[in-house]
């Protein structure tokens, strides 16, 4: 990816039955490089989960509140983040 981008952190529980649901936003919109990233923080954090397109983003949510191991994932992989 030569793409610079930064990967935004929200937590989100509106409209989800009251489940919390981890949301990294501001990714390249990359079919594959979502799908990837997706399945691979899946099996880590040992949650389910989803990708998707948005108008200029691509989105990945991850089950529960998961922050802590994400980020985590994310330093050793070399993506910035920022966000709770």
């Amino acid at each position: 990816m030569d793409q610079k981008f930064t990967v935004i952190f929200r937590l989100e529980k509106n409209g989800r039955g009251g489940k919390t649901v981890t949301v990294l936003d501001g990714l390249p919109r990359n079919e594959d490089y979502l799908k990837t990233l997706a399945k691979e923080l899946k099996a880590k954090c040992g949650v389910g989960g989803s990708h998707s397109m948005g108008e200029k983003f691509g989105l990945v949510e991850i089950q529960g509140d998961k922050r802590d191991a994400i980020k985590k994932i994310l330093q050793v992989k070399g993506i910035p983040f920022k966000g709770m």
